[in-house]
């Protein structure tokens, strides 16, 4: 088993910064690789970025490359997000979960376990 918690969320206006963070307990060895998802009210939950645990590689969806950024403290179990230049479309619950394999990075069904989520709310 493996335990995510994610903190770091919170409300921020636009064009402002967050960064958030996702501690992982447990089984950790066992992960493959670290992702971020977000949901937006109504809104089916998306991709947002992953990150290789042990060659941090990275991924990131089309509409966050340049703003977003993913980084790991594999010492610390942690893995972050940080968020720049944030506009009101980016307001969602931010969950972290991670993935016992390498087979499908950017799908919801690829990752194995989950953490209950973070919100972000950006004020126009």
């Amino acid at each position: 088993q493996v335990q995510l918690v994610e903190s770091g969320g919170g409300l921020v206006q636009a064009g402002g910064s967050l960064r958030l963070s996702c501690a992982a307990s447990g089984r950790t060895s066992i992960t493959q690789i670290m992702g971020w998802f977000r949901q937006a009210p109504g809104k089916e939950r998306e991709f947002v970025a992953a990150i290789w645990r042990n060659l941090g590689t990275t991924l990131y969806a089309d509409s966050m490359k340049g703003r977003f950024t993913i980084s790991r403290d594999n010492a610390k179990n942690t893995v972050y997000l940080q968020m720049n230049s944030l506009q009101p479309e980016d307001t969602a619950v931010y969950y972290c979960a991670t993935s016992l394999s390498t087979g499908q990075p950017m799908a919801r069904a690829g990752y194995d376990y989950w953490g209950q989520g973070t919100q972000v709310t950006v004020s126009s």
